[in-house]
């Protein structure tokens, strides 16, 4: 039995497949089992999966496509590791990763899971150093030291600082919280950090970049957006802090899910979903949904030029 168990879901990202596959054999600390768990990809996935012969790599693949998280889910059950990590297909481990990670949770059985900061890389596997940086800052990662952190509900809910993918858990402990929640597509790992912080569970932070984070086209979109924000919505309903501070970034992140996510829909001819949204959204700019509604009036053509006009406005 490996004493990690490396995951990879991947969905139609043969391009990209291979740089995280092999961040993983190329691991200074080798005691791993890596789980490929495939979503139904209609690219050339199984044909690439057929030429690695390493027997620690296990190909999972689903016939239909099933759904991101429950995707995840069966790489996760799959797994036998006392250490588990699950990462994108098209992101990268750099070659200290395990060793860095499971040498704290190895040293200290208290520590749930280790938490890394991460490089920004391209298409082209080049690191952006300055886009590093900020992001590190942006999402709280610059104040954090190294150590068990001590506020865990605020560093993963306020600033999120965690990344799923720059982690490291006991698997034990994800089995504990039942893993990522089935059928949720985006913000799976935003809530799973929120649970394990609700939970109880110690986290620690190694402020070392040691997980390599792509940024490219296909991330970006309507089509993407829509969906990234009614799970966003979903998973800010599924609590109420006791902290009034938390409830109140709670409740304004809501809102503020609910007005954009109702301008999107309003923007694609979605008109009754959309006007609910903006409504239920409009304390977080009431300006915004006014001006939403008023667009919502028009025909297509010239609403969909509204929507243009607006961006040029705020870019």
């Amino acid at each position: 039995m490996a004493k990690i168990s490396v995951c990879i879901p991947t969905f139609n990202r043969v391009n990209l497949l291979p740089y995280a596959i092999e961040s993983v054999i190329k691991q200074s600390y080798q005691d791993f089992e890596l789980i490929i768990c495939d979503d139904g990809s209609s690219d050339g996935t199984p044909e690439l999966m057929s030429q690695y012969t390493d027997n620690r790599i296990q190909y999972i693949r689903h016939q239909q496509n099933i759904g991101k998280s429950n995707n995840m889910r069966s790489g996760f059950n799959a797994a036998s590791g006392k250490y588990f990590i699950k990462f994108d297909d098209d992101d990268r481990l750099t070659p200290d990763f395990l060793a860095r990670t499971v040498a704290i949770l190895e040293q200290d059985s208290s520590i749930d899971f280790v938490g890394t900061d991460h490089w920004i890389i391209d298409i082209d596997n080049v690191r952006n150093d300055k886009v590093t940086q900020e992001n590190s800052s942006r999402w709280g990662r610059k104040k954090l030291s190294a150590g068990v952190v001590e506020n865990l509900l605020e560093v993963v809910f306020i600033y999120q600082s965690f990344q799923v993918g720059a982690t490291l858990f006991r698997r034990q402990t994800l089995q504990e919280l039942g893993f990522m929640l089935p059928n949720m597509q985006n913000c799976e790992d935003n809530d799973l950090f929120v649970r394990l912080a609700l939970a109880g569970k110690k986290g620690y932070y190694l402020p070392e970049l040691l997980m390599e984070y792509r940024c490219h086209e296909e991330q970006q979109g309507i089509n993407r957006a829509i969906p990234y924000l009614f799970d966003k919505i979903r998973y800010l309903e599924s609590y109420k802090f006791e902290s009034e501070k938390l409830e109140t970034i709670r409740k304004t992140r809501l809102t503020e899910a609910q007005l954009i996510l109702g301008l999107r829909l309003i923007e694609k001819g979605e008109m009754q979903t959309g006007r609910e949204l903006v409504l239920a959204g409009k304390s977080f700019s009431n300006t915004k949904a006014l001006t939403g509604l008023g667009l919502s009036l028009l025909p297509s053509r010239l609403r969909s030029k509204g929507f243009k006009a607006l961006r040029k406005v705020r870019g």
